[in-house]
């Protein structure tokens, strides 16, 4: 039986390990942290795609109970001005839209998923090396601990390790122009839900929220930031200092912004955003990355989850049809790198969109209305993507349009 090294236990991993052990490769995760790398404090949208990546590997009943609809976006100005309203994918047949969750409800229900399935999760295992051979792989963790395997796969992140092993030339991480905070805060008479998310361009900073069916309201808010942080420059920033400034950043908007902000409980942790510029090599020798270390985006495509299940699930498809290791990771890399770098450059728009100056936020708010009513439930493209588990795959290059698998 085929053996892989999953470095990473985040949201590719386990979907990863799972996939695999469906495909008839045994599989194991090691996680750099001492134990679950959660991000508490956060939370994603997993789209319609990556529900149905999920499904492929009926992995979706373990995370499906987690979070709340949220089939659309209001964009509003600073004004309060309704700009126009867009679907975040059309509706499947079966009425799956998608949902909003916290994050580590979302990790904790992948490795638990993957751990009752027989796959084997060990934490404080941060890689360092790895050679390869003819008949495999040799990786060498932090602590001194060694394992083998057929292949490595690398589901290791923005910052990945696997990616620099494969090339040590590769291009790093590109800053973002915003930051990113958010929270929790309680319900508040005045904050009603739209059944989705409203979205604001304010005068200095762009801010979103969502209202969960408790009432609570999940928000985060975007402030502009042209050069990039020092490191630690963040995280020396008091929870006293992000309400500060985020209060002066929102006071002349027509949104809860502000209220929100004053009122979450708790500590307050911004981030720099980043994406990654494309990618030179995906694999070689017995390696190869998926997710965000092949193609991290921007937060603002709301797509880094998805596209991420939907690596794993096609990565192993590959690795289950495609005779060869080389040629199932060079099938792999033809169905996935035009999909996944087309949505890197899309949200790497939206990112630069939500910094627009005086200038381009005049543009924006006078141009978005036409461009909102045109795309209605969002690009297609990118939602409408299926994987068919049970497919042959073909190894050729994919439609650029829809990213389908080519299938015989």
């Amino acid at each position: 039986m085929t053996t892989a090294l999953v470095i990473g236990g985040g949201v590719a991993g386990p979907v990863a390990a799972m996939a695999l052990r469906r495909a008839g490769i045994e599989a194991a995760v090691y996680e750099a942290h001492p134990g679950p790398a959660d991000d508490i404090g956060s939370f994603l949208t997993l789209q319609i795609n990556g529900i149905d990546a999920l499904r492929a590997v009926d992995a979706y009943d373990a995370v499906a109970g987690a979070g709340f609809a949220t089939p659309s976006m209001r964009l509003r100005s600073g004004s309060g001005k309704l700009l126009g309203e867009v679907g975040t994918g059309a509706p499947r047949p079966d009425g799956t839209v998608s949902v909003t969750l916290r994050r580590s409800d979302l990790y904790a229900g992948l490795r638990d998923e993957a751990a009752r399935r027989g796959v084997r999760v060990e934490t404080g295992r941060r890689l360092v090396d790895a050679t390869t051979a003819a008949a495999g792989v040799r990786v060498t963790f932090a602590d001194g601990s060694t394992a083998e395997a057929d292949i490595l796969i690398g589901a290791d992140g923005l910052h990945s390790r696997v990616r620099t092993l494969i090339d040590p030339g590769a291009a790093p991480a590109r800053y973002l122009p915003v930051l990113n905070v958010g929270g929790y805060a309680p319900p508040q008479p005045d904050v009603t839900g739209s059944g989705g998310y409203e979205m604001v361009f304010g005068k200095r900073a762009f801010f979103g929220y969502a209202v969960a069916p408790s009432g609570e309201i999940w928000w985060f808010a975007n402030p502009s930031r042209r050069d990039e942080p020092d490191p630690g420059e963040l995280a020396a920033m008091t929870t006293a200092q992000w309400r500060s400034w985020l209060a002066e950043l929102y006071a002349d908007d027509r949104s809860p912004a502000a209220a929100l902000v004053a009122s979450t409980p708790g500590e307050l942790v911004g981030r720099a955003t980043y994406d990654m510029p494309p990618v030179r090599h995906w694999h070689r020798d017995r390696m190869v990355i998926i997710g965000d270390a092949a193609h991290a985006t921007s937060p603002s495509s709301g797509q880094g989850a998805s596209l991420a299940i939907e690596d794993a699930v096609q990565l192993a498809r590959c690795l289950r049809d495609v005779p060869g290791t080389a040629a199932a990771f060079a099938a792999y890399e033809s169905l996935r790198r035009t999909r996944v770098e087309k949505v890197v450059a899309a949200g790497r728009r939206t990112s630069n969109a939500k910094a627009a100056g005086p200038i381009g936020r005049a543009l924006r708010d006078a141009v978005l209305p036409l461009v909102l009513r045109r795309v209605g439930s969002g690009p297609g493209w990118v939602h409408e993507h299926h994987i068919d588990w049970d497919a042959p795959v073909v190894p050729s290059r994919s439609s650029p349009e829809t990213g389908h698998v080519t299938q015989r």
